[in-house]
């Protein structure tokens, strides 16, 4: 199953990438390729063997079973100088082309390299997580994390293309296909009722590796990736409705960075399940997250630092921090001002559901 999604700069093409990127490079004319390539994605990139002899870089990301949270820890000026060296090695001129291969650590990044590199040269996004082929390679956002604070570097510049193949989620352990399922739960409630009631009926059990076909998986792309593009389309640079897209993310980039330098630290859609939980309170939806994704204790000795890390929100003015949920309406949006008292209040009713835990 095939399929495109358009938004107005550039495409988003849904099925098998051994038919759509041959076929989208058959129409350009670049002087170069360059592959930055996530580790784990790379053996399956060498199985397709599209684009043999190219120059690449490597970004050592550990296993997302044995390390969440670990190719986080690489998206920082340091691996950027790195790339950036590579670039350099590689002679790319402007008119080059960069493809970025694996996740949204990859995907931020690479694109970042890209977006800077001789003030910019053309680049692609192949998504090979759940997370990243509904949000992060789509929209044009691309940072890196500095002094602890995540996405704190960062441009807006699109793609050229983003490729999306489903195939790439039969490698991906169970914990980092229910981290990007967080994304897709929050683009259902932000304006797709009937994915909503899709996910609803999804059991923990449904988010394994091989528990889905190809198609089924893009039965669930699909309506996921065309709420993010009909946002980002209205809302290329976040001046009013693309804030939707944060909902969740104030207390769950927070709660991310506070785990990350932690032993046992969350992915990003861990994060942003709880930040939906205690950014929305809401009841039915928290019982369906807290199914999904169960509960990670936070003692109240860690709001202090929580808040402080909110305080860092890029959606914050003059000092308040503030949280962006959906409204009653679909594609309606609520700007709330939160407190320190409320966050801890919020914080600490997340932290009494009862329910099993990560």
């Amino acid at each position: 199953m095939t399929c495109t999604i358009h938004l107005p700069d550039y495409p988003v093409l849904l099925g098998p990438l051994s038919e759509t990127l041959p076929a989208w490079l058959q129409q350009k004319k670049y002087s170069r390729i360059f592959v930055i390539a996530d580790a784990n994605a790379l053996a399956h990139w060498n199985n397709t063997a599209l684009l043999p002899g190219t120059e690449m870089y490597v970004v050592p990301c550990p296993p997302a079973s044995e390390h969440a949270g670990g190719a986080e820890r690489l998206k920082n000026l340091d691996t950027c100088a790195l790339i950036w060296n590579a670039m350099q090695q590689a002679r790319l001129d402007r008119q080059a082309l960069v493809v970025n291969l694996g996740g949204g650590v990859v995907g931020d990044m690479g694109g970042f390299c890209a977006a800077t590199f001789k003030r910019g040269v053309d680049f692609i996004q192949i998504p090979t997580t759940l997370l990243a082929m509904t949000d992060a390679a789509i929209g044009g956002k691309l940072g890196i994390d500095f002094n602890g604070i995540k996405n704190a570097l960062g441009v807006f510049r699109n793609p050229q293309a983003v490729f999306a193949d489903p195939v790439f989620l039969e490698t991906l352990p169970a914990r980092e296909l229910r981290s990007g399922f967080a994304e897709v739960i929050k683009h259902a409630l932000i304006g797709d009722y009937e994915l909503w009631e899709k996910i609803q009926k999804t059991t923990p059990e449904a988010l394994s590796p091989g528990s889905m076909t190809a198609d089924a998986w893009t039965e669930i792309l699909e309506p996921s990736i065309a709420v993010k593009a009909q946002i980002v389309t209205l809302d290329p640079h976040e001046h009013g409705i693309r804030a939707l897209l944060n909902f969740g993310h104030t207390v769950g980039h927070a709660v991310e960075s506070y785990f990350l330098e932690t032993d046992e630290p969350l992915t990003h859609g861990e994060a942003v399940a709880i930040g939906m939980v205690c950014e929305g309170l809401l009841s039915t939806e928290t019982e369906t997250i807290l199914r999904i994704f169960g509960r990670r204790p936070m003692p109240e000795s860690i709001f202090p630092k929580l808040w402080e890390r909110m305080q860092h929100d890029k959606k914050n003015t003059s000092g308040a921090v503030r949280i962006a949920v959906p409204g009653t309406e679909p594609f309606s949006l609520q700007i709330l001002e939160l407190s320190r008292e409320e966050a801890f209040r919020r914080l600490k009713l997340y932290d009494s559901f009862d329910s099993f835990e990560f």
